[in-house]
C-alpha cells in the first residue's frame, strides 16, 4: 500500500475493500419525448370506441361528435390518467408498496388541485368496495339503503 491511501480494515468476506452501499429505492428515470414516441398510440391511449361511447352517453343522441374531438379527448383522458397514476406511484414507492390502491388515487388527485372530483369518486369508490363485499351500508351520504329496514 501506498502512503497516499488510506489503511481499510479487513471485511467480512477477506477483501480489504468496503463495499459500495446499497441503495434501498433507485430514483425513476424519466421517460423522454422520442421514448413515448416509440409506443404505438394503441398502447399509449385508451381504445378510441370506449371514449367515444362515454363522450356520446354525456350529449343528445341526435349529437354528433367529430373524429377529432373524440381522438383530442382520447389523448387528453389519457394523460390524465397517466398523470394521476404517476403521483399514486410515487406516493407508494416512498411507502415501499408495489401496488396502488383506491385511496392512493384520491391522495394524488387531491394532491394535485382536483379535490372535488376525489371527494366524488370517495364516495364511488365506497359504493363500489360495498357492492363487492354484496352489502349495503347504512350511510345515508352514500344512498345505499337495505330494502328491509
Amino acid at each position: 500500500m501506498s502512503e497516499g491511501q488510506p489503511m481499510i480494515a479487513p471485511q467480512e468476506d477477506g477483501s480489504g475493500m468496503v463495499p459500495e452501499p446499497i441503495h434501498d429505492t433507485p430514483e425513476p428515470v424519466p421517460i423522454t419525448e422520442q421514448e413515448v414516441g416509440e409506443y404505438r398510440e394503441q398502447d399509449r391511449f385508451l381504445p378510441i370506441a370506449n371514449v367515444s361511447r362515454i363522450m356520446k352517453q354525456s350529449v343528445p343522441s341526435t349529437a354528433k361528435i367529430a373524429k377529432d374531438a373524440k381522438e383530442c379527448v382520447q389523448e387528453c383522458v389519457s394523460e390524465f390518467i397517466s398523470f394521476i397514476t404517476s403521483e399514486a406511484a410515487e406516493k407508494c414507492q416512498m411507502e415501499k408498496r408495489k401496488t396502488i390502491g383506491g385511496e392512493d388515487i384520491l391522495y394524488a388527485m387531491a394532491g394535485l388541485g382536483f379535490e372535488n372530483y376525489a371527494e366524488t369518486l370517495k364516495i364511488h369508490l365506497s359504493k363500489l368496495r360495498q357492492h363487492q363485499t354484496g352489502g349495503a351500508t347504512s350511510n345515508p351520504r352514500l344512498g345505499d339503503h337495505r330494502e328491509d329496514e
